[in-house]
């Protein structure tokens, strides 16, 4: 396997290195402690996603047909990385880049598709994502939100929690269930994707306080909401095939490892200068932190292979979602052990990593599903039922 990087890549990295040398406040680092669904930055990611999308740097890996260059996959990887080193100046916007449009392109109707991607190119939508319930978690199949079809559409009843950026969001990818009343089955082919717009009446967004930033999470109350059927993305019964083709792209659309990567270089170089570097075993906790890092990252790398190469997805997924969170907990455990005055106000950057790699184990699915996922699809271990 070659593990080099082309000259074009290179130079396309280089490329937005520069860009955000330009682009970013001199106070951007302070702004991103506030977490990117605040209104600041969430006003701040549509000016930058905007200077992005006017370079052609935002969707470049898209189809022209949608706006897109046609570039291949590693490019946009490569601009996920440098988004994620500084702190992903996108804000809510990577989650429109790295899931949502492609799954529009892939399932969406063309009224679906000349409605809700032009938004997103150009840098100003922003999406939520209804998964999580309070009874359900991480297990989607157990959600109990009900989409009971009436004349035109849907009406929506139940909650989501958790939901990130719902604050400010301008459609939510809601997942929903019809219910055996109205003919849907009871298991995972009962639900239905559902593209809601969130002033429709009947939404109530109510914010969650949170360490991870203000206005990160929420939760959404659907009272008899109406969502038209032009709006239901695919079939019925093809929720389930939608989920996971979003699932694989959004568990490593988030390139953590990198902002961890950077933040224990940044930190071996602190520890230099104070002459802490010195004690064997800080440098030994420091390489099993890098090794977590860059463990996550040929993980990482195995899956965006794949994707270009146009391979099905596979239990990769979920080995790469469990290995970058040990690598943001093991850089974090290593910076509060051995920069504990950073976490004091000293250093807002390793603040942010440290509020992130508290979420890590939850953002995109709770780290124990992956496991169970895991062991079911990648060890192929038997379940509980199996064995009795």
């Amino acid at each position: 396997m070659e593990f080099g990087w082309t000259a074009v890549e290179q130079m396309h990295r280089e490329r937005i290195r520069e860009l955000l040398d330009d682009l970013l406040p001199p106070d951007w680092e302070q702004m991103s402690l506030h977490g990117p669904g605040s209104d600041e930055q969430t006003a701040f990611s549509k000016d930058f996603c905007a200077e992005l999308a006017s370079r052609n740097l935002l969707v470049p890996n898209w189809p022209r047909a949608h706006g897109g260059e046609d570039a291949e996959v590693w490019q946009q990887f490569i601009l996920g990385e440098e988004m994620w080193a500084v702190g992903e100046p996108r804000g809510p916007q990577y989650m429109n880049i790295n899931w949502v449009g492609p799954a529009l392109m892939k399932y969406g109707t063309p009224e679906q598709l000349e409605k809700y991607l032009p938004p997103i190119r150009e840098g100003q939508a922003v999406w939520c994502q209804g998964f999580s319930e309070p009874s359900a978690g991480s297990d989607l199949a157990a959600l109990r939100t009900q989409a009971v079809p009436v004349d035109g559409g849907y009406r929506v009843s139940g909650s989501k929690i958790w939901t990130s950026y719902a604050g400010h969001a301008d459609t939510c990818f809601l997942l929903a269930r019809v219910p055996a009343s109205h003919g849907g089955a009871q298991d995972k082919s009962g639900i239905v994707i559902l593209l809601a717009d969130m002033k429709s009446e009947g939404i109530q967004v109510k914010s969650i306080p949170a360490l991870i930033g203000e206005g990160d999470i929420h939760e959404v109350f659907f009272d008899e909401v109406f969502v038209p059927e032009a709006d239901r993305l695919g079939e019925e019964g093809q929720a389930w095939e939608i989920i996971m083709y979003a699932l694989q792209h959004e568990r490593v659309g988030v390139a953590r490892y990198e902002f961890s990567r950077r933040i224990l270089d940044r930190a071996v170089g602190k520890l230099k200068e104070s002459g802490r570097w010195d004690d064997p075993s800080v440098q030994e906790k420091a390489g099993q932190a890098l090794m977590l890092c860059e463990a996550a990252r040929m993980l990482v790398y195995r899956i965006v292979d794949g994707k270009a190469r146009d391979l099905p997805p596979d239990a990769y997924a979920n080995v790469a979602r469990w290995a970058i969170v040990l690598a943001d907990n093991g850089v974090n455990d290593f910076l509060t052990e051995n920069l504990p005055e950073g976490l004091l106000g000293e250093d807002p950057v390793q603040q942010a990593h440290h509020q992130r790699a508290i979420a890590a184990g939850v953002a995109s699915g709770a780290a124990e599903i992956q496991l169970n996922l895991i062991a079911r699809r990648w060890l192929e271990l038997p379940s509980e039922r199996t064995r009795t």
